[in-house]
């Protein structure tokens, strides 16, 4: 992707919106980052929204709101990113693996109240490369079994689950800023949302040292620091207006790859059932991943092969006691999906290059 290049067609925005926060030096809890979270509550049609320093604390001020902690288990998936594991242990609390359905490379819904012990408190579904989960049944085990349910938003923003914008279905919903994602800051940043006011207001404490704003050195809760700073505000705020047509030029861009690569050897990314795939990412899957990953690269065409090692074979969660055959979907999706260029700014003519390159590598083997 070209990140310059989103950065010219919104400068003319983006500068003086910098240059206010500059100006005003209120780089923490300013009016930035008070004008963010409003309008993150209009965008979420009525959540409140809470910015934060990142994806992953997200997910741990999330946690931590809702009381997850030592001695509890979350469900989730392990065809993810690391941070999604990593912020359950950091609550102290253990991540329990469940598959993924091979179509959707989401977690399987299928199979998670087989896991499910009188410590589980919660279940984190993944919304992978932009593709919400099924959440009907998931939020029906939830229901069922008296569980939490966080969702993982980093690659969704803007994505839907019939009608509804993910991070709104279950309890929080935890999104990352990461400059990469389809809303992305100038540097490390995230939110949470929630249709709970209460638990809204909650995580606004945690992430602050668990200090009200209005009453500085009273720390009520046990917090930390995972505020999101001003200047990064600013920046989201911007790209928040502009992120629904974004998701729309990609959807345009993945239709036509799909279009045009239909019948060739590979797995194409599915859609979902009732789902709006906003496409952070275009995955598809072959047995010759790495074939294809360098004949790509020899035609200057950038490819990348995504969580080639699953969470539960990562050496630093060993001491969850998983092996290797244990998840055997999210395993083969490990060995056979990567990425190909995808974002709103690019132009046809790029996008008929890497057209080219994929069907040339198919047409020679």
């Amino acid at each position: 992707m070209d990140l310059v290049r989103q950065y010219r067609a919104i400068q003319r925005e983006i500068d003086p919106a910098l240059r206010e926060v500059i100006e005003r030096q209120q780089f923490i809890q300013g009016p930035a980052v008070k004008r963010f979270e409003k309008n993150l509550g209009t965008y979420f049609e009525g959540a409140v929204g809470v910015g934060v320093a990142s994806g992953s604390e997200a997910l741990v001020v999330a946690l931590m709101a809702l009381g997850v902690g030592s001695g509890d288990e979350v469900v989730t998936t392990p065809h993810t990113f690391y941070a999604t594991a990593a912020s359950v242990m950091r609550v102290g609390a253990k991540p329990v693996f469940v598959d993924i359905d091979p179509a959707t490379m989401n977690i399987d819904p299928a199979l998670i109240e087989g896991v499910v012990t009188p410590r589980t408190k919660a279940v984190i579904p993944v919304h992978l490369y932009g593709l919400p989960a099924d959440m009907d049944p998931i939020l029906a085990v939830a229901r069922r079994r008296r569980l939490h349910v966080v969702e993982d938003c980093a690659q969704a923003v803007g994505a839907s689950y019939k009608g509804k914008k993910v991070g709104t279905l279950g309890d929080i919903g935890c999104f990352s800023a990461y400059p990469a994602k389809n809303l992305g800051a100038f540097g490390d940043a995230g939110f949470v949302v929630s249709t709970d006011a209460a638990l809204a207001a909650r995580m606004s404490q945690i992430r602050d040292n668990g200090s009200a704003r209005e009453e500085k050195y009273r720390h009520e809760l046990f917090g930390y620091n995972a505020r999101l700073d001003s200047i990064q505000a600013a920046v989201l705020d911007v790209k928040l207006r502009r992120i629904d047509a974004w998701n729309a030029r990609r959807r345009e861009i993945a239709s036509r790859y799909s279009e045009v690569f239909a019948g060739l050897d590979m797995v194409l990314p599915a859609e979902g059932k009732s789902a709006t795939h906003v496409f952070h990412l275009y995955v598809v899957r072959t047995p010759r991943c790495d074939a294809l990953v360098a004949h790509l690269k020899a035609r200057e065409v950038e490819s990348r092969h995504y969580y080639p090692i699953p969470l539960h074979l990562q050496e630093s969660l060993r001491s969850l006691s998983y092996k290797a055959g244990d998840f055997p979907a999210a395993e083969e999706a490990a060995r056979t999906n990567l990425a190909i260029p995808l974002f709103p700014e690019m132009t046809q003519a790029e996008q008929d290059h890497v057209i080219k390159a994929v069907r040339e590598f198919f047409k020679r083997s």
